[in-house]
């Protein structure tokens, strides 16, 4: 399970270090994409694998699934780290999230995600405020924090 929030950044060839925590965990190869929300996800080829068959059973007939998984799949790239465990982040990615210099790399249960830093904290703020409304609309089980 990827947890937990860093801050890196982006070198000027569009490298950014993925945290030593999620290295393991992505494997040798995965795949990064454009997300939801304006990130990028990144999931292990085993993540990747489960969620290609649930896009698959999206009916092909309806213009919201073929657009979902246009979007989704076009953006899709295999990732390798190299020896400074960093990946090569393509321009069309970079744009799509905003990615310019400073980064958060966020750990998401199943994926990674990243994120432009000024995205995340207004993405955090605002979340922050009805985070207990969602809460309660979404789990069926008290916290009891």
């Amino acid at each position: 399970m990827f947890m937990g929030e860093y801050q890196h950044s982006i070198d000027d060839k569009g490298r950014i270090i993925i945290p030593a925590k999620f290295r393991d965990q992505l494997g040798s190869t995965f795949v990064a994409t454009r997300g939801l929300d304006n990130c990028l996800f990144i999931y292990p080829a085993s993540e990747w694998v489960v969620l290609e068959q649930k896009l698959k059973t999206l009916p092909l007939m309806k213009a919201d699934a073929r657009a979902f998984t246009r979007f989704f799949f076009s953006g899709a790239i295999e990732c390798d780290l190299d020896k400074q465990g960093r990946i090569n982040l393509p321009q069309h990615l970079r744009e799509y999230a905003k990615l310019e210099k400073d980064c958060m790399v966020l750990g998401v249960s199943n994926r990674v995600e990243v994120w432009s830093k000024s995205s995340w904290e207004g993405y955090y703020e605002e979340s922050e405020q009805t985070f207990n409304e969602i809460a309660e609309k979404l789990v069926d089980f008290d916290f009891n924090f």
